[in-house]
């Protein structure tokens, strides 16, 4: 198994340095820099999530390899409050936070691979992937 970069994340500086390490990680697997920089934003988006809405939580990433393609799964999880209702979430435009409400759908769109799993009172956790192409 390949080893797992662990980013705990708390301040705005947790997740400038979750982008550098994924950064780091998708040049390190091959991808390009147009693919290193979506990585990034995705990275970005889940990271300012967790310390918008739960305050606290962990970003890990990991080269992986089905045998066919490599590529990043990047998991960012939390003990937050959860979200109630997924479906409403993950819709274009909405958002609790008065921003412009982009950033799972948007991130989802970015990634190739995106799973989005809460329960209220007990946290979030989001898992997505990106293959090389």
């Amino acid at each position: 198994m390949e080893a797992e970069i662990r980013v705990p994340i708390e301040r705005e500086e947790d997740v400038v340095l979750a982008r550098q390490k994924g950064r780091e990680l998708a040049a390190e697997t091959g991808f390009s820099n147009t693919d290193r920089t979506i990585i990034a934003l995705a990275i970005s988006e889940i990271a300012r999530n967790i310390i918008s809405y739960a305050h606290r939580g962990e970003v890990t990433m990991r080269r992986v390899d089905d045998g066919i393609r490599v590529g990043i799964l990047i998991v960012a999880q939390d003990e937050g409050p959860g979200i109630a209702d997924i479906d409403l979430a993950m819709r274009d435009g909405y958002s609790t936070a008065k921003s412009l409400g982009v950033g799972l759908p948007g991130t989802k769109r970015i990634m190739d691979e995106f799973e989005l799993t809460s329960a209220v009172g007990k946290g979030t956790t989001v898992k997505m992937t990106r293959w090389l192409r």
